[in-house]
């Protein structure tokens, strides 16, 4: 089988989580023996970002973080969707994709292309800003695939589609898995970019205030982190260490003996059941976890597997437990482990996709004639 990825970006993992998922479902696909072509925007806002802040090597290196599969860019003048769809049997359009080609790909599969089209929302857009998701013409998408039920029954409720899927997201198990030989030299690290104001408060109670209390050796990674926010980290004895790529992250969980959850806002207030992917792979590794208050509504994670703190003190406290006490670390970070093992790799993910795929067949979304379309084609110019 042959499918076709459109996203924002494979290549980079520069403020861009998608990625990350998006590398292990291509490589778990890859393994079952599909073809798999990735199309990206040559001028994506992530992929420019890295080369500007890192150069054209780390953006080699992304690329090469999954073998076999085919990564193309496009420019959005010049993309030819015809030649880009041929011979597709699966085509996976994420909602960074520009609206125009994301309508553009809806009218090949209503022209009557012999492809499944689903349509991939990984973000809280839908809550936050649902004006920009109303730009998508879906009407040509056999299906959606949110990253949460509670975001599914979003595009439900607004009539966002013609069926839609919760599909959340999962540890890439080739990369995440732990490493109990390693040496630690940190306690605490947390690995997440600046939540452009979504977790300003949580930041500093869940995760600044802690360590100062506690006196720990921390270290953060990320981007687009203020300098004003740098200053501050500093000064609590946080070392910011940049952007860190991804597919590096497991030696860095792995040298550290504790991390924690921070998500951000929205998925607090309005899209529960949503972890940051962060969770899932911190999890993966091995790593004892505390999360921030957050509402595991759809029961992801058994009792045990992590750390709930509701509160400063609280964070205080289960952090200190889990560095004074090995034993104790050990069985959460077993637990957590083997919850992501059983349940949330990118394996389990495109097991369930090929179901939820061979469930809808081809011919969910009626065709028109090809008269029909060279009419509404030749009007539309």
């Amino acid at each position: 089988m042959k499918v076709v990825l459109f996203c924002h970006s494979i290549a980079s993992c520069w403020n861009h989580g998608n990625a990350h998922f998006l590398r292990g479902v291509a490589r778990e696909l890859i393994r079952l023996g599909n073809q798999v072509v990735v199309y990206e925007p040559a001028d994506g806002w992530s992929r420019t970002n890295l080369l500007q802040d890192h150069g054209a090597a780390a953006l080699q290196e992304g690329s090469r973080v999954v073998p076999g599969v085919d990564m193309r860019t496009y420019s959005h003048k010049a993309a030819d969707v015809d030649e880009m769809l041929d011979g597709a049997n699966l085509v996976l359009v994420h909602e960074w994709t520009d609206p125009a080609l994301v309508s553009e790909i809806g009218r090949r599969r209503i022209r009557g292309g012999h492809f499944l089209l689903l349509f991939h929302d990984t973000h809280h857009r839908a809550v936050t800003a649902p004006h920009e998701i109303e730009r998508f013409d879906l009407e040509g998408y056999d299906a959606v695939l949110a990253f949460g039920e509670v975001l599914r029954q979003v595009y439900v409720v607004r009539g966002w589609g013609r069926r839609a899927f919760t599909w959340h997201e999962a540890a890439d198990a080739a990369l995440f898995r732990p490493n109990p030989s390693a040496h630690k030299d940190t306690d605490l690290i947390w690995i997440g970019n600046w939540g452009d104001g979504e977790r300003d408060d949580e930041l500093q109670g869940f995760l600044i205030e802690p360590v100062a209390a506690l006196g720990l050796t921390a270290r953060i990674h990320g981007v687009r982190y203020p300098q004003a926010i740098r200053a501050r980290l500093n000064d609590h004895g946080i070392q910011y260490s940049g952007w860190l790529p991804n597919h590096r992250v497991p030696e860095a969980f792995a040298r550290a003996r504790v991390t924690v959850h921070i998500p951000r806002r929205p998925y607090v207030e309005t899209l529960w059941g949503i972890p940051t992917i962060r969770m899932f792979e911190a999890l993966a590794c091995g790593i004892p976890l505390v999360s921030a208050p957050w509402h595991d509504v759809e029961g992801l994670f058994p009792s045990g597997a992590y750390m709930i703190a509701r509160n400063t003190q609280e964070m205080i406290a289960m952090v200190e437990l889990t560095l004074r006490d090995p034993t104790f670390a050990m069985e959460v970070a077993r637990a957590g482990a083997q919850c992501i093992q059983a349940r949330h790799t990118c394996r389990h993910r495109v097991e369930q996709l090929l179901e939820i795929s061979d469930g809808l067949g081809t011919a969910a979304v009626p065709a028109v004639r090809d008269d029909q379309w060279q009419t509404e084609k030749v009007a539309a110019t």
